[in-house]
């Protein structure tokens, strides 16, 4: 396991999470955008779980 890898995975992740939450405190956010936001932080995710 490369801590590394790990480690900027996890970054990405919680950035995602930060777009998301910005985007759903909009009063009119963007859905699409929020679902592409979601598909991406659940690849991530799973690449992670992966890596353990």
């Amino acid at each position: 396991m490369d801590h590394n890898h790990v480690t900027a995975l996890r970054g990405k992740h919680e950035a995602l999470d930060r777009q998301i939450n910005d985007e759903e405190s909009r009063p009119f956010p963007d859905t699409i955008k929020i679902h592409k936001l979601k598909k991406e932080k659940l690849r991530l995710k799973e690449e992670l779980l992966a890596e353990a």
